[in-house]
């Protein structure tokens, strides 16, 4: 491709050297650099594109973009200075692959809780209604009924344009994405042409990227802030920080809520642990997920279809048939009637929406068992909370070890305890093995009792000093419950 081509509508300072010129491909990893390739030179988390300009130039690099320029520039490789490479290779990716999310109909889903379930009810919503279809989430990609393993939350500049390219060779006419607060912040998404973006909710996570809360206010705001005015903004009112996500927006303004005024209403008229009765502005629909934050995720969804120009007297027929993504409020029950629930609830904020989901649910006698941990190497803040949480809405609690990355598990596990108060110190064991946990908990269950094992839902490994170990929570759960 022509690297003038490439570079086009990407913010540029200055150019030193011929602009006019052909590249095979981009590479942001020097070590992936081969002949003809340009590299950007964007600053990680963990280390800095620009020391490795030299070896991408030894490597066969003919162009480079970055945000500060060598001392000794080569009269024969191009330079490209710019203020932000990170946002400079989200661009130059989607012209690199013909700018693919202009010829679908994009819309991105951020907030704390409830992206994966939102994209994925989305995915399978518009499939029911006929429609080619994309998905990028945290538990897999689907291009129509095709699965690719997802990695990350949202990929990388280059894979999510390769993604939605494929999407489109493919003829696909919609796309739903996850849009993580990390990749909106490291500007993976730039270049991208949103049809549309939801808002779900917000509450303490990832503070350990991003040091503060207001700055996670403000990652997620920004994609708000960067949509065309062609595009059309969803926000759930119902959340205090709702609003604010609209302030500053261009695009076409809508809430949603199930409490407050709003463009998009409903009401739960019953709530049961096999499913939800719904008032959709004046339409009762019977839907088979659970519990008041499936409420919220079943309306936005809902409104997002008719954003799309789709006709409610399609959708909720379709809506109805719908289930949750893999490992969110995932049940299993056995021969004593046990019910045993995996969800990725790994926030404070999620673990105490499925525990008073729970609470709402449960039978007088039946006795709520929760098994949870926390994961290494993030924001330790909300380690005493879920503890706390975990106490405050069940009869026993087992405190584990979920994904210790590269911290000691068990100073992870001293961190949780903080939040235990002292009148409920009794009913909390600490067993760090997650396996022996789950075992354990499986044992304390009586007839008709309800364990939760929350933290890693769909996730099938478990990360401990770099390696991912084979760990599936509903498998183990289902074997011991069975067992």
């Amino acid at each position: 491709m022509n690297l003038q081509k490439l570079i086009s509508q990407i913010p540029l300072i200055a150019i030193y050297g011929n602009e006019n010129t052909e590249i095979n491909t981009i590479q942001f990893d020097s070590r992936q650099v081969r002949e003809g390739d340009v590299f950007v030179a964007t600053q990680g988390t963990q280390v800095d594109g620009h020391t490795f300009i030299e070896k991408a130039i030894e490597a066969g690099a003919k162009a480079i973009v970055c945000e500060k320029l060598p001392e000794n520039l080569l009269a024969h490789i191009t330079y490209l200075h710019t203020p932000d490479s990170a946002e400079a290779l989200g661009i130059m990716a989607s012209n690199f692959y013909d700018n693919p999310s202009r010829k679908l109909r994009l819309v991105g889903v951020t907030g704390t809780n409830g992206k994966t379930t939102n994209v994925t009810l989305l995915y399978k919503l518009f499939r029911g209604l006929g429609y080619r279809v994309g998905m990028l989430s945290t538990v897999e990609n689907l291009i129509n009924d095709k699965v690719l393993p997802a990695t990350h939350t949202t990929p990388d500049a280059l894979q999510l344009n390769a993604l939605l390219a494929q999407m489109v060779q493919e003829s696909s006419q919609f796309a739903f994405m996850e849009a993580s607060s990390h990749a909106i912040v490291q500007r993976r998404i730039a270049g991208l042409h949103y049809t549309g973006a939801v808002f779900t909710n917000i509450s303490h996570d990832h503070l350990d990227f991003h040091k503060t809360f207001e700055n996670y206010i403000k990652a997620k705001k920004k994609l708000f802030d960067d949509l065309p005015a062609s595009a059309f903004a969803l926000s759930n009112f119902d959340d205090k920080r709702g609003s604010i996500m609209l302030q500053n927006t261009q695009a076409r303004k809508y809430s949603f809520a199930l409490k407050y005024p709003a463009d998009f209403k409903a009401k739960i008229l019953d709530n049961t642990l096999q499913g939800l009765l719904m008032d959709f502005e004046g339409t009762q629909v019977w839907c088979r997920l659970i519990g008041e934050f499936n409420a919220y995720n079943l309306l936005s969804v809902y409104a997002t279809a008719i954003l799309l120009g789709e006709e409610k007297e399609r959708i909720l027929p379709v809506l109805s048939e719908l289930y949750a993504a893999k490992g969110r409020f995932e049940q299993i029950t056995d021969k004593f009637g046990r019910v045993g629930i995996v969800d990725y609830a790994h926030t404070p904020d999620a673990l105490e929406n499925v525990l008073k989901t729970i609470q709402d649910l449960r039978k007088p006698h039946q006795k709520v068992i929760t098994i949870v941990g926390a994961g290494g190497n993030r924001d330790a803040t909300k380690r005493p909370a879920m503890a706390q949480i975990a106490c405050k809405y069940s009869d026993s609690v087992v405190l584990t070890s979920d994904n210790p990355r590269f911290e000691d598990p068990i100073a992870i596990l001293a961190d949780m305890q903080k939040g235990v108060p002292i009148t409920q110190r009794k009913k909390v064991l600490v067993i760090e093995n997650r396996k022996e946990a789950i075992t354990k908990a499986c044992e304390m269950a009586q007839n008709e009792d309800i364990i939760l094992l929350a933290g890693k839902g769909h996730e099938t490994y478990q990360e401990i000093q770099g390696v991912k170990y084979e760990f599936d929570d509903k498998k183990i759960l289902t074997e011991m419950m069975n067992s």
